[in-house]
């Protein structure tokens, strides 16, 4: 399985929300975070301070007049369904490359398998550490809505503002 989609960034972009790989959803619609239950974009405008955007360009603007940055931690990889469990045969994005080509100081993780696949496969060429954030895939369960924002919150608000 090979992504499809770009990074969404520009010289502007400071920080970076990165994914493992997209699921069969945000394959369908051919962007990030397009699961109906996934709670990225709920998350990230609540911080933010703005209304849920609900087309793909609201979304593109969202970030990049934000200074946000997003892509995956995978180029290719074998994947079952959208289980990050089953995850082999990776092949990373150049994340790098990104990173040589923007202004972005801070990498998140969006989840703990995005964080252990850059630390695995990624850092050796950023030497740029990664911070985890909880996942807001609709798989984690055990963090709500609330819970999310809070941790999301404490996290990047700063840089933000």
């Amino acid at each position: 399985m090979i992504h499809t989609f770009e990074p969404i960034y520009n010289q502007e972009s400071k920080i970076l929300i990165l994914g493992t790989f997209p699921s069969v959803k945000s394959r369908e619609g051919n962007f990030y975070y397009h699961h109906p239950r996934n709670r990225f974009w709920r998350v990230l405008s609540s911080i933010i301070g703005v209304k849920q955007p609900e087309t793909i360009e609201d979304k593109k603007n969202m970030l990049l007049q934000n200074c946000i940055a997003i892509w995956d931690v995978i180029y290719s990889c074998d994947i079952k369904a959208s289980s990050d469990s089953s995850i082999q045969n990776v092949v990373p994005n150049d994340i790098a490359n990104l990173l040589n080509n923007s202004n972005i100081e801070t990498i998140y993780a969006n989840g703990g398998k995005s964080y252990e696949l850059y630390n695995r496969y990624c850092y050796k060429n950023t030497k740029k550490d990664i911070i985890k954030l909880p996942s807001t895939s609709p798989a984690n369960a055990s963090y709500s809505l609330d819970k999310l924002i809070e941790s999301w919150s404490s996290a990047i608000q700063l840089e933000l503002l």
